[in-house]
């Protein structure tokens, strides 16, 4: 939960999603590494504040509001999305009437900033003060969306990832003419696994797929023919050239086996970690790197 950072939410192969108050195990770590080591057995056996079993099945989408403390929603596989309403103390309010507008299963979740009632579903929009119909449905991939991203810094703009490799970045406010397509790439060739806009710049995008590559995108980026002509001159190099590659990526990092997911550091610019089956990465590219606000993050 980003406004009580030791409440965590998480998804179960039963079917349930929990809620957990991991602030005596963080209290725990601080003060002693030993009564961890030693003494945790009472910690490990902690139940969680809430047990949810009213999905039908297993899930995989789940997310935080941004603004509203403890608003939560969760997807499942059998399509049904469940909005949890913060009560009194360390309860919650479960609809138990699910969202309805998708007929498969709910690949990833993402509440709106600054809309706190606004939650988006690869890709339907909902309000939730309209009902449990979708607000606005957009046909974005010809494959499965597997991962959806809201850019927290330009609101408007919502960046898909599908089965097949393609992502996609729409400008909401074109809707109503009917393509709010404003970029498509088709770099990978394997299914997107993980998207994420920067929350230090606007226009700055990772992205990880099943191809075993992170990439990072600057959209505002366009192709410079003459530079693109200085270089060849330079190198002398006509054989997989930059003009086979987009000229928004970035940066293109290897070395991890399937790739699964990133984040962006909240605090320093550039920062991302990324998860994968043989380990974890945390790396800063220094073509991305840019200063720490002026107020320390």
């Amino acid at each position: 939960m980003p406004q009580n950072p030791h409440i965590c939410a998480s998804w179960a192969d039963t079917g349930h999603v929990q809620v957990w108050d991991f602030s005596s195990h963080l209290n725990a770590l601080a003060e002693s590494d030993s009564e961890v080591s030693h003494g945790g057995s009472a910690l490990s056996n902690q139940p969680p504040l809430v047990k949810f079993g009213g999905h039908k099945d297993e899930g995989y989408a789940i997310d935080w509001s941004p603004l509203v403390a403890g608003r939560l929603v969760s997807g499942d596989c059998k399509n049904n999305i469940h909005l949890w309403e913060p009560a009194s103390g360390s309860t919650w309010n479960i609809d138990s009437n699910p969202f309805a507008g998708h007929t498969a299963s709910i690949e990833d979740l993402q509440v709106h900033f600054p809309d706190a009632h606004s939650f988006s579903v690869c890709i339907a929009i909902w309000d939730s003060r309209l009902g449990k119909s979708p607000a606005t449905s957009i046909k974005v991939h010809k494959a499965d969306v597997n991962v959806i991203t809201w850019n927290r810094l330009a609101s408007c703009m919502l960046a898909s990832g599908s089965d097949v490799g393609t992502f996609s970045i729409r400008d909401l406010r074109l809707l109503k003419e009917g393509d709010s397509v404003v970029a498509h790439f088709e770099y990978h060739k394997h299914p997107i696994t993980s998207i994420e806009w920067s929350p230090h710049e606007a226009s700055t995008l990772a992205v990880s797929s099943a191809d075993n590559q992170l990439t990072i995108w600057g959209l505002s980026l366009e192709r410079d023919e003459e530079e693109e002509t200085e270089f060849k001159a330079i190198t002398k190099e006509q054989v997989n050239s930059p003009a086979a590659l987009p000229p928004q990526l970035l940066f293109v990092h290897q070395g991890q086996k399937d790739l699964k997911e990133l984040h962006w550091h909240s605090q320093i610019p550039g920062m991302i970690i990324s998860t994968a089956a043989d380990g974890f990465n945390i790396l800063m590219p220094s073509n991305i790197e840019t200063a720490l606000p002026a107020n320390g993050g």
